[in-house]
C-alpha cells in the first residue's frame, strides 16, 4: 500500500486511508516521583474519548490553593501525546518550578478527527474541571480562578482557540488569567516572506502537509483556525482577551508566524502581549530536550508569568 503523507518516524498515511503512528518513549503516570512531583491519568469523556494527566507538586510549600495550567501539546494536530516522555518531563518538572496543578490534554487526532474536534475537545477540558473542581482528589487545592492555557506548535494553536471561544462562553466558575504560546503553529494562503525563500521548501512542505491532514475536507489555509486573521470578534471582545506570552525560538521556521501573531494582538487591541525568545534553540526544543538550561529557563519564564497574577 502507497504512503500518501509521511513525517518520518513519526506519521505514515496511506492510500487507503489507514494510518499509522509511531509514538516516542512514553511515560506512565506515576503517583509519586523523585523529581518532586505525582502524575495520574482521567478520563475527560469516555465517549468520544478525550483523556489528561494531571501533574501535582509534592509536598507544596504553599498553604494556599495552587493555580492551574492547562496544556495542550503540538504535533500539527495529528501526533503527539501527553504520554510522550519530554512532555512528562517538562510538564510534571513545571509544575514543581511554579506550584501549580497541570491538565495535560489528550485531544483527537486528524485525519480521523478533523478540526474544530481538537478545538471542541480542549475547550471541553474547562468544564470537565469545573465539575470535578468539587470531587477529584487531586484538584482539591486548585484555584478555578488562577487558570492558564498553554501549548506548543498545534497546542499554541489550541491554546489561542479556546481563549477565544471563552470570551463568548466561559464556563461558570472558572477565570482565565493569561495565555502561553510556545512555538505556535499558524497559517495562511499568502505566504510570508520567510517561507518563499528555496531554503525553506521542507519546512514549508511538511507545514502544508499538516495542514492538509488537519483542515476541514474543503477548507483552505485561511480557515479560520489557521489564519488568525479571520477570526470574527468585534473590538470590545479582543480587549477581553486574556493577557498574552508568546514565546519563540531564534532557530525556529515558525519564528516569524508567532512574532506575526504577537502584533497582530497588538493591533486589536490586546492589552498585555509580550514576545520571548530562546536564543539558538530550534521548534519545541522543550520537549526534545527537557532538562537542558534552556527549558529551564522557559519553565521560569513561564512560572514569573503566572505569579504576576
Amino acid at each position: 500500500m502507497s504512503i500518501v503523507a509521511e513525517a518520518p518516524g513519526y506519521l505514515q498515511v496511506f492510500a487507503d486511508g489507514s494510518i499509522k503512528r509511531f509514538a516516542p518513549e512514553i511515560a506512565p503516570a506515576s503517583p509519586a516521583s523523585s523529581s518532586g512531583h505525582q502524575s495520574k491519568d482521567v478520563i475527560i469523556d469516555p465517549l468520544k474519548p478525550i483523556y489528561a494527566r494531571i501533574f501535582c507538586p509534592v509536598n507544596s510549600i504553599s498553604v494556599n490553593k495552587l493555580p492551574i495550567l492547562i496544556y495542550f501539546h503540538g504535533g500539527g494536530f495529528c501526533i503527539g501525546s501527553t504520554e510522550w516522555l519530554g512532555y512528562h518531563i517538562f510538564l510534571g518538572d513545571f509544575s514543581v518550578v511554579s506550584q501549580c496543578i497541570v491538565l495535560s490534554v489528550d485531544y483527537r487526532l486528524a485525519p480521523e478527527n478533523r478540526l474544530p474536534v481538537g478545538y471542541d475537545d480542549c475547550y471541553a477540558s474547562l468544564k470537565w474541571l469545573i465539575d470535578q473542581g468539587g470531587s477529584e482528589p487531586w484538584l482539591e487545592r486548585a484555584d478555578l480562578t488562577r487558570v492558564f492555557l498553554s501549548g506548543d506548535s498545534a497546542g499554541g494553536n489550541i491554546a489561542h482557540q479556546v481563549a477565544l471561544r471563552t470570551i463568548r462562553d466561559t464556563p461558570n466558575g472558572i477565570r482565565i488569567n493569561g495565555v502561553m504560546l510556545i512555538h505556535p503553529y499558524f497559517g495562511s494562503e499568502k505566504r510570508t516572506k520567510r517561507e518563499v525563500v528555496t531554503e525553506a521548501a521542507e519546512d514549508v512542505k511538511m507545514n502544508d502537509m499538516f495542514w492538509r491532514l488537519s483542515l476541514p475536507e474543503g477548507s483552505n489555509r485561511d480557515y479560520f483556525g489557521c489564519n488568525y486573521e479571520r477570526a470574527e470578534l468585534q473590538t470590545e471582545e479582543w480587549q477581553q482577551f486574556p493577557a498574552v506570552v508568546v514565546y519563540v525560538a531564534e532557530l525556529d521556521f515558525l519564528k516569524e508566524r508567532g512574532s506575526m501573531y504577537a502584533e497582530f494582538l497588538q493591533k486589536e487591541g490586546v492589552k498585555d502581549v509580550k514576545v520571548e525568545e530562546a536564543k539558538g534553540e530550534s521548534h519545541v526544543y522543550h520537549v526534545f530536550h527537557p532538562k537542558s538550561e534552556s527549558s529551564r529557563l522557559l519553565q521560569r519564564q513561564m512560572s514569573d508569568f503566572m505569579k504576576s497574577f
